[in-house]
This record gives structure tokens, C-alpha cells and sequence, in this order.
């Protein structure tokens, strides 16, 4: 009787103790996460106006500030930029580590994974820094004219191509997550093929919340490469025949 009572309580305790285990885990990271995050910005706003300099020089831009903080923050922002791309491999690993548990993820599925969402970040990233970005600032800057003069603000430009790169970075992981959601039964690829007014509609949204710009122009230039991205994840999950 003893010994039936001793293992019911031992039975009791196991899923508060994983519980309390993966919490103290979990804190452990976000904590060793946020000071790589922070030593990395230090690091970055060391060599930020070598990272400037190489970034106008790139786009092709003339700038000025209207605050004296401005450029401080700008140097700071572009800092704190590098070092998410630099760390993304970190936080994709412990994010597909993660999810492994909860959807029984094999440790091929796991590296499978972890490799192709960095390699479609960086593409992403690449992508918007080399295509979509000299050709949208060529394109919103051709309206100048001798009674219109550009005087672009530090502080807006540099929010702005951050904020492009890691967006596209961030939208081109769909086709990873449509293969996993239809991987692990969450959503099958006929509710994708047949949902694509749906998703149409839901990639203007987040078109329209991600850029930094509420122009139409900057919305295609985001939307339209979503769209394909989805396009190519009903592919894969056909050629992977996941149903």
C-alpha cells in the first residue's frame, strides 16, 4: 500500500518537475541570448561607421540629421541590426530545439531545418540588401526634380534599410514553416493550394506592416516576392508529397 501511495506521488511530481526544468532552461537562454545580443551591439558600434560608410556608399545616398542624438542612435540601431543577422543561427537553433519536443521532431528533421531557415534568411537578407533595395531607392528618389530636393534624415534611413533586411530575411522563411506545418499535420497542403485569396490578402496586411513606408510601391516590392515564397512552399510540400 506503502509503496503504491509512494510511486502515485512520484507520478504526481514528474510533469511539475519538467515543467519547472524546462522554465529555469528556457530563462537560461534568454538570458545568455540578451547579454550575446547586448556584448554583440557593443562590439558592432565600434566598427558602425566602417558598417555606415560601407552601407551609403552602397545605396548611393547623401544624409543629414535634424536632432543631436540622431546620429548616436543611428550608430546604435545599425549595431544592434549586425548583431541579430550575426546571432540568427543561434536563435533558429534554439527555436527548431524548441519545437522538437512538442511535435517529435527526428535530429535529421531538427538539422534539416535549422540549416535551410538560415540559408533562406541570409538569401532573404542578400536578396533586399544587392535587389530590392537600390532599386526601390531609385525608383521613391525619382521624383526628384529642381524644385524638389531629397534631404533623407539619418535616423529614417537607417530604419528604413534595417527594417527592409531584416523583413525580408524574416518573409522568406515561409516556405520552411508551410513544410513543417504540413510536416506535423497542422496544416495540409490542400488547405494552402485552396486558400490562396486568403493568403493573398493576409501577405498585403503584413506587406503593409512591415515596410516602413505606407506606399504602394514598397508593398509590392515586399508582397510580391511573398507571394512567390508561398507559391514555392505549395511546390515543395507536392514534391515532398506531404499531403
Amino acid at each position: 500500500m506503502t509503496s503504491a501511495n509512494s510511486e502515485k506521488h512520484i507520478d504526481t511530481k514528474e510533469p511539475a518537475q519538467k515543467i519547472v526544468a524546462t522554465i529555469f532552461a528556457l530563462r537560461k537562454t534568454l538570458l545568455a541570448l540578451s547579454a550575446a545580443i547586448f556584448l554583440g551591439t557593443c562590439g558592432f558600434y565600434l566598427v558602425s561607421p566602417q558598417l555606415f560608410a560601407f552601407l551609403q556608399g552602397h545605396l548611393h545616398q547623401h544624409l543629414a540629421f535634424f536632432t543631436v542624438t540622431e546620429p548616436f542612435l543611428a550608430h546604435v540601431k545599425l549595431a544592434l541590426v549586425a548583431t541579430l543577422i550575426t546571432l540568427m543561427p543561434v536563435f533558429v537553433f534554439c527555436l527548431w530545439r524548441a519545437l522538437a519536443t512538442p511535435f517529435r521532431l527526428t535530429i535529421t528533421s531538427q538539422i534539416a531545418f535549422i540549416i535551410t531557415t538560415c540559408l533562406l534568411f541570409y538569401a532573404g537578407s542578400l536578396f533586399c540588401y544587392f535587389v530590392t533595395l537600390p532599386f526601390g531607392i531609385t525608383f521613391l528618389l525619382g521624383f526628384e526634380s529642381e524644385q524638389l530636393k531629397s534631404v533623407i534624415s539619418v535616423g529614417r534611413f537607417v530604419t528604413f534599410v534595417t527594417v527592409f533586411v531584416l523583413a525580408f530575411g524574416l518573409i522568406f522563411e515561409l516556405p520552411i514553416f508551410m513544410v513543417f506545418a504540413g510536416k506535423v499535420g497542422l496544416i495540409p497542403r490542400r488547405t494552402f493550394a485552396q486558400n490562396r485569396r486568403y493568403a493573398l490578402l493576409a501577405i498585403a496586411i503584413v506587406a503593409a506592416l512591415l515596410t516602413p513606408t505606407p506606399d504602394v510601391v514598397n508593398m509590392l516590392l515586399m508582397g510580391g516576392p511573398l507571394y512567390m515564397l508561398y507559391e514555392a512552399g505549395i511546390l515543395i510540400l507536392r514534391l515532398l508529397r506531404i499531403p
